[in-house]
């Protein structure tokens, strides 16, 4: 059979499977891309906070060290579609784009959903075979190969079936890791589905009565066990769960991961990172003298938030009506220490379905990083996040998404497998 005539079964229209559908078809082959959604593209369309973070426009070997979950994997498909090249062909199909903070690529429209209409464009615009509200039951095999899949409606047959069904976060949008089963089904295995940038659910009452406030410029260090340490600087957020945040998520997979293997899990807050003990207590001594005629909560507005007052005091164990001349060194070096370290016992994370990204997945061991496909089932190709690969933020799971399903399409129509 030639490639020009080969039937390629696409099934989950999210970000690889949008990407794998067109590429396919404009490589020559016969696609039919099957979505059990009423839409395609629905998570891409929530990306980024309503803004979807394409990529990101940092060099490629950062990409790699980006991807905790197995980034290695990846090598290949970055080789054959980088960063650049999706930009490329997103500015060919009319789409602009600007580079923000942290290198991370938004559409220039900041809209979600544009991004989303230009791939249904490019769909129409492939003659690709949109099968909406069809989920796919089972994907068929015969003889060790591909040899189509049957929905709630028919049996259809393929040349080559490509599996881009997520992962199990943001059920709403579809991801409710129906992959999971399929690859299972056929022999696959699949390793543990747990969140990964995900907020974190903290035991210290403190962080509701902190709810809503954004600190700038912290260092939130995490402890699993004793032996497992993490660190990040930037921003996070007090939430009536526990926290939040961009270096919250950032951390959330090395704690997801320490909390499901059974470790104990510490956290604390540097609220003053650039300063020293000693520098900071420093400071302390210089607003006490400045306000040595107040009450200890009344002298400390010029060195954190209102709201953040009563929390530290209480945690450092010095009443909020103190007169300022009554406090002890013992009692200030405490109150260093606690700007320094605030205390959080981390007891959870939010539910799967709140994670960005699901860690966990087909493991990539069995299968072709040059290729994306099995090395169970011939003709049977993965790509995105049904994959156990995940990312931090900043645009690099979409890359990923996009690159391995770039990969899949044209190996799929390119084999050479009769």
């Amino acid at each position: 059979m030639s490639s020009t005539a080969k039937k390629i079964i696409v099934i989950g229209g999210g970000v690889a499977g949008l990407l794998c559908a067109i590429t396919a078809a404009h490589e020559g082959g016969q696609v039919s891309l099957f979505e059990k959604m009423p839409k395609v593209g629905l998570k891409m369309g929530i990306t980024g906070k309503g803004r979807c973070n394409i990529t990101n426009a940092a060099p490629i070997m950062d990409f790699i060290a980006k991807t905790p979950g197995n980034g290695r994997f990846l090598y290949s498909a970055y080789e054959k579609f980088n960063n650049e090249d999706l930009l490329d062909l997103l500015h060919s199909w009319g789409l602009a784009t600007k580079v923000e903070r942290g290198g991370r690529v938004f559409p220039q429209s900041d809209d979600a959903q544009e991004v989303r209409h230009l791939f249904m464009k490019k769909l129409a615009d492939e003659k690709v075979d949109l099968h909406l509200e069809e989920p796919v039951r089972k994907i068929l095999t015969e003889g060790g190969r591909v040899k189509g899949i049957l929905t709630g409606k028919r049996m259809y047959e393929a040349d080559a079936v490509i599996l881009t069904t997520g992962g199990a976060s943001y059920p709403r949008t579809g991801s409710t890791g129906d992959g999971y089963r399929m690859a299972r089904e056929l022999g696959h295995k699949v390793t543990t589905i747990r969140p990964a940038l995900i907020p974190l659910v903290c035991r210290e009452e403190y962080c509701r009565e902190l709810q809503g406030i954004s600190l700038k410029n912290v260092t939130l260090s995490v402890d699993g066990g004793g032996r497992r340490k993490g660190e990040e600087f930037g921003e996070m957020l007090f939430t009536h769960f526990g926290i939040s945040g961009p270096i919250v998520l950032s951390l959330s997979d090395k704690v997801s991961l320490w909390l499901s293997q059974g470790h104990s899990v510490k956290g604390s807050i540097d609220l003053k990172p650039a300063l020293t003990r000693e520098v900071l207590d420093k400071r302390v001594l210089r607003d006490l003298e400045k306000y040595q005629k107040r009450q200890m909560a009344g002298a400390l507005q010029d060195l954190m938030l209102h709201r953040m007052i009563d929390v530290v005091l209480n945690l450092a164990g010095i009443p909020r009506d103190l007169p300022v001349s009554d406090l002890k060194k013992a009692d200030r070096l405490k109150l260093v220490e606690t700007l320094k370290a605030m205390p959080l016992t981390i007891t959870g994370t939010r539910p799967i379905e709140e994670a960005i990204v699901t860690a966990g997945g087909i493991s990539v061991k069995e299968v072709n990083p040059s290729t994306m496909e099995s090395k169970l089932i011939q003709n049977l190709y993965f790509a995105g996040e049904v994959l156990d690969i995940h990312a931090f933020t900043g645009g690099y799971n979409l890359q990923a998404a996009f690159s391995t399903g770039h990969l899949a399409a044209l190996s799929a129509v390119r084999s050479e497998h009769a």
